[in-house]
């Protein structure tokens, strides 16, 4: 197994382990967070209905505005905290999709929490 291909499966393993304790509903939606090289997306989801409830995304934003990809998952958390609170959604179960706690995940969480989401 090559380096890329144990990467991979080491973040299915944590992916699938994390899943396997949370579960959204509609009072308390699973925030799930996707980062890749270019873009951050976040989402509101109710597992019980499986149903989206809210999303937020760099994708056809302009990307040409010169911010780090710190920034931008500072602004998407802050996107998806003021979605939720017109949803009238306080608290979220945090799903970090296998990823470490630390850098863009951490600045997404922050701001979410800085506009009154809980969790």
């Amino acid at each position: 197994m090559n380096r890329l291909q144990k990467k991979a499966t080491n973040l299915a393993r944590r992916k699938n382990s994390i899943r396997a304790k949370i579960q959204g509903t509609k009072e308390r939606p699973r925030l799930t967070v996707h980062i890749s090289n270019l873009h951050v997306s976040a989402q509101l989801v109710d597992d019980e209905a499986q149903h989206t409830l809210a999303a937020a995304t760099t994708v056809g934003q302009d990307t040409k505005i010169k911010s780090t990809q710190t920034e931008r998952a500072a602004q998407i958390g802050t996107m998806i905290a003021k979605k939720a609170s017109k949803l009238k959604i306080k608290t979220v179960v945090f799903d970090r999709n296998g990823k470490l706690y630390h850098g863009k995940v951490k600045a997404l969480a922050d701001a979410a929490r800085a506009e009154g989401l809980e969790f």
